[in-house]
């Protein structure tokens, strides 16, 4: 995976979205920490793996592959607002937790992360991120089209003015 691609894209679409909302030097860190959350829980519901009391099946893959990305653009968006992607690689995951645990893990990243915004609470962020999508059966190159795909939606939202 082509990660500094992936920053690179989301610099603009940030830098975009910051110009046309009027935001520019603002603080979005915490925003974007929650919408991080946010976009996590939706990831977890449409996978359905800890809804221990339903039958009904989980999201498609396309889905849920959709609702991982989003997650991935505010990781992304988080490590240039504190100038840290020109410092990580894409993690290579060989294994990884059980699906509710994989996700247990990455709510703790990101709360580790908000209580210190270091290098090193990103990265293991990224890692648990990383691992999330393994166990979700994405590849890395999956990810990254994936990625791009959204990210021009995300545009076209912009253009008209979402």
């Amino acid at each position: 995976m082509d990660i500094q691609r992936l920053y690179t894209m989301q610099r603009q679409l940030d830098e975009r979205i910051e110009t046309e909302r009027g935001l520019k030097g603002q603080n979005l860190v915490e925003r974007k920490l929650l919408a991080l959350l946010v976009e996590v829980g939706e990831l977890a519901n449409e996978t359905r793996c800890f809804k221990f009391w339903s039958s009904k099946p989980p999201a498609p893959q396309e889905i849920v592959l959709e609702e991982y990305v989003d997650g991935l653009h505010f990781i992304l968006s988080l490590g240039l607002d504190l100038q840290l992607e020109e410092r990580v690689e894409w993690p290579d995951i060989q294994a990884s937790k059980p699906l509710v645990e994989q996700f247990l893990n990455v709510f703790q990243a990101i709360h580790l992360f908000e209580q210190a915004l270091s290098i090193e609470t990103y990265e293991a962020l990224l890692r648990s991120y990383a691992a999330l999508g393994h166990a979700l059966q994405f590849t890395p190159e999956q990810i990254e089209q994936a990625y791009i795909a959204k990210n021009e939606v995300n545009h076209e939202r912009q253009t008209q003015n979402y």
